[in-house]
């Protein structure tokens, strides 16, 4: 979005046509939305800038909920912005340890900031993009508690506006190129805005939290902070890094699950030793991907009672079928060789025409493996393609139902 769109959408007209927009959908005309607007006489810049946000609170339903219809967007701030309900629990730490004056720097659209707002901590929001910087104003402007500052991160006065100084901050490094839409992810920890190194000294100073993306290289986290991997419907969306009193005594390992179970968490002093590699089962787990990231496979092994496939590899088995949070649960209904000539054979013999495919340890394109097998049939399964107890091995399995 460019200042010249903002300002025409900041307008009062701007605002109010937004508003008067039917809801967005996938299949909604734009050409058609496009020359009724135009022809109503409004500007291109306020045409384009009214039906992007439109796009953009629609996409952001999954992660704002109806907070969604009165927020404005970036493309790229959307991207990064923490899910409300796990910023409701960034900003809970910071509750809970009696902190109140909170900096959150690279604020991005506001998301961790309206959270903490909400709780009635007092919250400066520092962003460095003067676009963006505008959004998150508009998006904090129901809360008195919320400050936004349009400055560089690094050069901002962590003593506060007025001398009455922080608790505590929070930073969720730029990890995508600049600009506001059409950016990149961003590889190299150097390359983050502010860097790792810049947020780390400052965790050395007071309480913070750091949110970062759950593929980092684990050998950049610090011993001292408490790292927990946070994983919603099966998706693990980040990893946050909490150092003083918003980190928890004794725990340096932590995955939190979130679904419509509610929330569940394994947590340790460090990473987990593996449970001994056994006899396949009757049952296969696939753990979930923040037990995974967390390595604390072995913690949820020894939970359920059961033993690796395989040296290194993800899943777990078991004669006995266990409700976990932590772990999807297959019931394994045949072993085949991983033959693909053979496996298409037992496939067509059990008119399996819909077919979910993993794999571990393996090296196999699942997209490919499904075209090339040629599935017809009305009945689906879950086919693993992994190794037991070293070897290459298929198993055919269907999914256990969540309670």
């Amino acid at each position: 979005m460019q200042a010249s769109e903002l300002v025409e959408l900041l307008s009062v007209d701007g605002l109010r046509l937004l508003d008067s927009l039917p809801r967005y959908t996938s299949g909604a005309d734009i050409l058609t939305s496009v020359s009724k607007l135009r022809s109503a006489g409004h500007s291109p810049t306020l045409v384009a800038a009214v039906l992007s946000q439109s796009k953009l609170r629609a996409k952001a339903e999954g992660k704002f909920g109806q907070f969604a219809e009165r927020m404005l967007f970036t493309e790229a701030g959307l991207e990064q912005a923490t899910r409300l309900r796990v910023a409701a629990l960034h900003a809970g730490r910071f509750q809970a340890a009696g902190l109140v004056r909170i900096a959150d720097l690279g604020s991005g659209i506001g998301g961790d900031a309206m959270a903490m707002a909400a709780l009635e901590l007092h919250v400066t929001a520092v962003e460095l993009d003067e676009v963006t910087a505008a959004i998150a104003a508009y998006n904090l402007a129901p809360w008195d508690t919320a400050t936004v500052v349009n400055a560089d991160v690094t050069t901002f006065d962590i003593s506060g506006i007025n001398g009455d100084g922080f608790d505590g901050v929070y930073l969720d490094p730029a990890r995508r190129t600049a600009g506001h839409q059409n950016t990149s992810r961003i590889t190299d920890p150097n390359d983050y805005s502010p860097t790792l190194g810049f947020a780390f000294e400052l965790a050395e100073r007071m309480p913070a939290g750091i949110k970062l993306g759950p593929g980092i290289d684990r050998e950049l986290i610090p011993s001292g902070a408490e790292a927990q991997w946070v994983s919603v419907d099966g998706q693990v969306v980040e990893l946050g890094l909490w150092f003083g009193a918003v980190a928890r005594p004794g725990i340096r390992r932590s995955a939190l699950v979130l679904g419509s179970h509610g929330s569940a968490e394994l947590t340790a002093d460090g990473d987990s030793a593996d449970v001994e590699t056994g006899l396949l089962g009757g049952y296969i787990y696939e753990p979930d991907g923040a037990v995974i990231r967390s390595r604390l496979i072995g913690d949820l092994g020894r939970r359920l009672g059961a033993t690796m496939v395989s040296d290194g590899i993800a899943y777990l088995t078991s004669d006995t079928q266990v409700q976990t949070p932590f772990a999807s649960c297959f019931r394994i209904t045949d072993v085949l060789q991983f033959d693909e000539r053979s496996l298409k054979k037992q496939l067509a013999a059990r008119h399996i025409g819909t077919l979910e495919i993993k794999k571990r340890g393996v090296d196999v394109d699942p997209a490919t493996l499904r075209k090339r097998l040629a599935l017809k049939g009305p009945a689906s399964a879950t086919l693993f393609v992994t190794r037991v107890a070293g070897r290459h091995t298929a198993l055919l399995a269907e999914r256990v139902p969540a309670p």
